[in-house]
This record gives structure tokens, sequence and C-alpha cells, in this order.
């Protein structure tokens, strides 16, 4: 029995990626004709359709989107075992694709990155920014190693590290006359007072848990895109919110009039890292999990 070769199922992931023959040959550096071929090639070999090229933009059939989720799977796993094969004796070396999700990475990783390549000099450290749901497929397809993301979250087939519980934080303008931060009372904020992440952001999830928000009427109708946005939002004194402890001393608050004050021990979310179940590489992430949990404290 003949099995695709590890050129096919690159040039194939590629044209997934791309929708395009002539963006996915220059991004495999060989020609079109070359590239076209070997697509025939793993077709004709499989027996069934992954790309159906009766209109001006690539289209991927259903069995080729399952044979790309798989073959994504498949190629990691190579990189995996040449990376074990090769691995040099230092830990953390070699590269690591890492998830994190928006409300983590503007508030932890300038503050632990220099460190970490200071102390792992031979690790190559590659970031994508995405939502939870996201970074998880991406996790499961191959496309990343490991996730630094909030918890609880319903995660598939991954293993799960808890690092530290980061505590929510009253955040306000300072001067607002919407709260008392000194006799901070959920009951007396007004409707409509609390801004929030629009749906979708695992931070609006958490928050409206740990922070016991269960009378609607007083979240505000108006939702932020981004953590950016929710801090300039409370800066020019729309509401107040809640924020996780590590965005104090942050490059988001500097020229900004908010202010953060405590609200109680038992509001918080936790930090973890996720990966892929059975990875040849978990030590490597639990130690990776341990230098981070020993980094993560914010400025005082």
């Amino acid at each position: 029995m003949r099995y695709p070769t590890v050129k096919q199922l690159r040039y194939f992931v590629a044209l997934c990626d791309h929708r395009h023959f002539g963006r996915a040959a220059q991004a495999c550096f060989v020609s079109q004709s070359a590239f076209s071929t070997a697509i025939q090639e793993l077709e004709r070999l499989l027996g069934t359709a992954l790309v159906d090229r009766t209109n001006r933009r690539v289209t991927i059939t259903a069995a080729g989107q399952e044979v790309c989720a798989r073959a994504r799977r498949t190629l990691t796993d190579l990189e995996d075992l040449v990376e074990v094969a090769g691995q040099c004796r230092d830990p953390l070396c070699g590269s690591i694709r890492l998830g994190v999700i928006p409300t983590i990475a503007p508030f932890l990783l300038p503050r632990v990155l220099p460190k970490l390549r200071k102390s792992y000099p031979l690790l190559r450290l590659y970031l994508t920014e995405d939502r939870t749901e996201r970074l998880h497929e991406r996790l499961l397809d191959g496309e990343l190693d490991v996730l630094l993301l909030a918890l609880p979250y319903e995660l598939r087939r991954v293993e799960e590290l808890k690092l530290f519980r980061d505590r929510f934080l009253l955040a306000y303008r300072e001067g607002t006359s919407r709260v008392d931060p000194g006799q901070y009372q959920f009951t007396r904020l007004d409707p409509n007072s609390i801004l929030l992440l629009e749906d979708g952001h695992c931070l609006r999830d958490h928050t409206l848990a740990a922070c016991k928000i269960r009378d609607s009427d007083k979240i505000s109708r108006y939702a932020a895109t981004s953590i950016l946005t929710l801090v300039e939002m409370v800066d020019a004194d729309l509401g107040i919110t809640y924020l996780p402890e590590m965005a104090r001393g942050s490059a988001l608050m500097r020229n900004t009039k908010v202010k953060l004050a405590p609200i109680g021990d038992s509001a918080s979310r936790t930090i973890g890292l996720a990966w892929r179940k059975g990875s040849a590489r978990a030590e490597e992430f639990r130690l990776l999990g341990r230098f981070l949990k020993q980094h993560a404290a914010p400025p005082s």
C-alpha cells in the first residue's frame, strides 16, 4: 500500500491555508505546476477529490477538510518525533508555538518574556494571540504546541496544568461618582454601570461567575471588543469594570486615570497551560509552567 509523502501533506495543508494554488506554491518555494501536480498525485493516491476547482477561489471538499485536519496532526507528530530525537540536553530549547488569549498576553508576557529569553536563550517562542475557542482548534489541528489561557474552560483532548490564581480587582476612573472603592458593594451600583467585554470572550464569562454578577440590569448595554477598549471606556468614566490583578502596572494602564481596588479574594480566575494529550513535550511544558508561575507576580 502506498502512503502520502510528507511533501504532499505539507503542500495540501498550505493550499488549505492560502486557498490559492499560486500563493500556496509560493509559500512552499516551488513552481505552481509542480505544486499542482503534487496535489493531483495526492488525490489519485487517496482516491478522492480534495479540492473543488470549478470556481476562481479554491474550495476544499468535505473529504479534503478531514484530510487537512489529519495531515496537520501528522505533520505535528513528525515534528515532535524529530524534536525528541534531536533534542538538545538543555531544557526549553528549540521552537515552541504558544497560543495565548488577549486578556493575558498584554499583562503577563511583557513581564516574563525577557526573563524567559535570558534563562533559556536556545528557546524560540512563536506567539499567537486569539480567543480560547480558536486557539483550542488550532492546538488540536497541530498548528500550536501549548496554550496559555484562563480556566475553567471546556477543552477536549488536552492535558491542563493550573499555574496560579488571578484575582479580579475593581477598576474605576479616579474621582468617579459611580462607586466608592473603599465601601464597594455590588448592590449599591447603579443600573447599566458595569462594563464588560462582548460575548465570546472568556473574561466576560469568568467575570460574571467570579464576581457574582447576577443582576443583569447593572450590566451596561455597551460592550467592549477588546481589553484595550474596556480600559479606555473606564478611563472615560463610562462605567466601572473588573480587571485581572495581572493588569496592575501594565502598559495598558499607563497614562490613564484608571485605578484598581480589591473586592475580596474569592473573585478570581485560574491561569493555566494546556497541551495535546500524549504530547512528547509534556515535561517541557510543565517546566515552562513552573517558570511562568515563578515570574507571574504583578508589581505591587
